[in-house]
């Protein structure tokens, strides 16, 4: 075992011995010294996989298939493909779009590219040609993975780059040449601890999708981070909802879980079934799950009567979670989802760990080894914990050498010196700080508002409103006011089975007026479709620039509580 394999698993073995002692973790752990060569590939994962039968992939169908795939088994073809790779001109520090869903060759390729010392341009099979374009150009990507079903999309996708399918297409290469290969192994690319390994794209909420760079340490090694916060132990089956080609899904379906020496489990619909998802969980034993708002939200609506099985650690991601969903699966399955943060361009930052006490509204404490720190926008400067309404920029503090950081943006001045001004990573999302360190999201610095010289957090708003059985989903903007500037506007998406009717509209302004404070009641809504990114998250850009453009029109579908005399 090398040294780097070494100093690794200490670091590993240390958070999952104080999986549930916070502060102990936090003043003893330190991040692992792996030199200046470390691989993931070959000195993490092959060390660990070699005659591991232990299973370290499981993915089913929606037809009830269900392949297994043991670690010495992912080893294996991996190191198959990455010799393939290397005979059809795959060489290091190429990149290389990889666009697969959940299937096994996703997990092999990820590790054989990771082997040729490539870099990974993870790309959601969601994209058009146009995208597809602008990725390969700005990734300046040599080579292509994907599925014969995708390959037509780079008929239009001009370049001399190598296409390789997974499976026979016309003019394309078949990756599953490589299992002929036998029994060969690459060898070790030499690549630095600090060369690229990933470049990702963002999902582009206020502009076009910004291309994120991670080294062989920052992700495979800052992902610590998110196995602490997830409570993994080695043998533990995790599930995780999140599509390929997004952060996330590295995060909790690959280094997360595989640092722990866990199973990934996936199961693999074209169509979210609450009722089929939580059959999988019960049948296969998952241990810990981890899922979008969205997704806990239809599961609360289901029936958990059947309750949680082997459930032990459930986990809310990818965008704050209402207390109310942290409420109602407390009281049917007995667990408390713990919540967290971070961003593409860093691992798991905070979030409520495993056996702490989970504050109503919190997203948690700075998780180990994260130099967090809460910046005033105004004076730049570090915000007093121990003051009372404590509240700033979520940022980390660049001094301290964050392992969980990006390099930065690809090709990108001008952002890179905005987001990493004065000395700080700025996260661009403000949140408030008790004395303890908890932390309570308040919103996205472009999203939070004044109405009458109040200041509005649309989560705090939305939390309220998705409480109403009528709400599915909600995303509250500032609409123009000629008294107060501006007021609170709901977009709302109607569960099923509600009709976007006068009722409707004044049981939701009601219940608003119930349970808002009267500076930050919602005094319009309207029943609307919520624009989102690919990869789902709601762009309250283009709600804002839609009440912009309207602020001079009497707008037929919306709702105001001048309205309803009842309100008044």
């Amino acid at each position: 075992m090398s040294s780097s394999t070494t100093a690794l698993r200490e670091a590993r073995d240390l958070l999952l011995e104080l999986r549930e002692d916070y502060a102990s973790a936090v003043q003893r752990f330190e991040w692992p010294d792996v030199g200046d060569t470390f691989n993931f590939a070959h000195d993490w994962f092959d060390p660990l996989a070699r005659g591991n039968t232990g299973v370290a992939l499981v993915i089913v169908e929606e037809d009830g298939s269900r392949q297994s795939y043991t670690f010495d088994d992912i080893a294996a073809r991996s190191d198959r493909l990455a010799v393939w790779l290397q005979q059809h001109g795959v060489e290091q520090g190429d990149s290389v779009i990889l666009m697969l869903g959940n299937q096994s060759e996703l997990w092999v390729s990820m590790l054989a590219l990771m082997k040729v010392g490539a870099v990974l341009v993870p790309t959601t099979t969601a994209v058009g040609s146009s995208e597809l374009m602008d990725r390969l150009a700005r990734g300046n990507a040599r080579h292509v993975i994907c599925n014969p079903a995708d390959a037509s999309k780079f008929d239009k996708v001009p370049g001399d780059y190598t296409r390789i399918a997974v499976g026979a297409a016309e003019g394309w290469l078949d990756i599953g040449e490589a299992e002929s290969m036998g029994d060969v192994r690459p060898q070790h690319p030499g690549n630095s601890s600090t060369d690229r390994l990933l470049l990702y794209f963002t999902s582009g909420t206020t502009s076009r999708p910004k291309l994120v760079e991670h080294t062989h340490t920052s992700y495979p090694i800052g992902h610590l981070t998110t196995m602490y916060w997830l409570g993994l132990r080695p043998g533990d089956v995790h599930l995780n909802v999140a599509s390929p080609g997004w952060a996330k899904h590295a995060w909790s379906n690959f280094f997360a879980p595989w640092l722990a020496e866990a199973t990934v489990f996936i199961y693999n619909y074209s169509r979210f079934e609450p009722a089929a998802l939580l059959d999988q969980i019960r049948r296969e034993h998952v241990t810990s799950f981890c899922a979008p708002p969205t997704v806990w939200r239809m599961l609360i609506n289901a029936d958990l009567s059947g309750g949680p099985g082997s459930l032990r650690e459930a986990i809310g991601a990818g965008e704050p979670l209402n207390p109310e969903v942290i409420s109602q699966v407390q009281k049917q399955w007995g667990l408390t989802i713990r919540d967290g943060f971070g961003q593409t361009e860093m691992t798991a930052t905070v979030a409520n760990s495993p056996g702490q006490p989970v504050r109503p509204g919190s997203m948690g404490r700075a998780l180990p080894g994260v130099p967090l720190v809460l910046v005033d926008p105004m004076n730049g400067q570090q915000v007093d914990a121990s003051q009372p309404d404590a509240e700033g920029e979520i940022c980390l503090d660049l001094s301290a050498r964050p392992l969980t950081l990006m390099t930065g943006y690809q090709d990108d001045d001008e952002r890179n010196q905005a987001a990493m001004a004065d000395g700080y990573y700025h996260t661009g999302d403000v949140a408030s700080i008790d004395a303890e360190g908890y932390i309570t999201y308040v919103g996205r610095t472009d999203d939070v508002f004044k109405a009458s010289d109040y200041k509005i957090s649309p989560f705090e708003l939305e939390s309220v409103l998705i409480e109403h059985p009528a709400v599915a989903e909600a995303a509250v903007v500032p609409a123009p006011d000629p008294v107060r500037l501006a007021v609170p506007k709901a977009y709302i998406m109607l569960s099923p089975g509600y009709e976007p009717s006068r009722e409707t509209a004044l049981s939701i302004l009601a219940f608003a007026r119930e349970n808002l404070a009267p500076y930050l009641r919602v005094r319009r809504i309207e029943f609307f479709e919520l624009p989102k990114t690919i990869s789902g998250k709601i762009r309250r850009v283009e709600l804002r620039a839609r009440e912009e453009e309207n602020a001079q029109e009497d707008i037929a579908t919306e709702w105001r509580t001048d309205m309803f005399p009842e309100l008044a």
